[in-house]
């Protein structure tokens, strides 16, 4: 009874495995959907503020890709989720990283009224466990959903391509993370 009790525990633990992948104490699920599309998970990582761990963030697409360029010139759905695991992250902080992120990736002055629209949309301090998707959906744009509350939506393929080259550009100032997201 015992060894039946122990392989269906292992069975069990074997099965949600193949459901979620565990980043330290962050479970990450292997699927997302974003509208009609069921999304994959492609690779996570840890965003790292020096050595502080601030989020797990994990990107997902509706095929498994390692070629940034192409993710980034494609229009598909995607998404990256960001589940933090640090307190105390506030807009301005946010903005100021988004901010960055943009310029890294040489964004366009004419997407600016855009950029500004998003970092409006950044208006409470990310908590330990707070879950921040960022959506893209063809035809519809770029939403920005808080512990699955939507925020907002930017229109316009331009302006995805410069949000998620925050993460996957050439010149991102998060090249470890996008080796873990791209499943290097």
């Amino acid at each position: 009874m015992r060894k039946n009790l122990m392989l269906l525990v292992s069975l069990v633990l074997f099965v949600m495995a193949l459901d979620a992948l565990e980043l330290g104490k962050v479970t990450l699920p292997d699927e997302l959907q974003a509208g009609d599309n069921i999304l994959q998970l492609n690779g996570a990582g840890w965003r790292k503020k020096l050595i502080i761990k601030v989020y797990a963030g994990a990107l997902y697409l509706t095929e498994k890709s390692s070629s940034a360029e192409e993710i980034l010139n494609n229009d598909l759905p995607i998404i990256i989720r960001m589940h933090f695991v640090y307190d105390g992250v506030t807009p301005e902080k946010l903005v100021s990283a988004w901010n960055e992120g943009f310029a890294n990736a040489a964004v366009a002055d004419s997407l600016q009224p855009k950029i500004d629209t998003f970092n409006a949309l950044f208006t409470e301090t990310a908590q330990s466990d707070d879950i921040y998707d960022i959506i893209y959906l063809p035809g519809v744009g770029t939403s920005l959903y808080v512990n699955d509350i939507i925020k907002g939506t930017i229109p316009g393929f331009e302006f995805r391509k410069a949000v998620y080259s925050i993460w996957l550009g050439e010149n991102t100032a998060l090249a470890s993370l996008r080796d873990k997201m791209l499943g290097n």
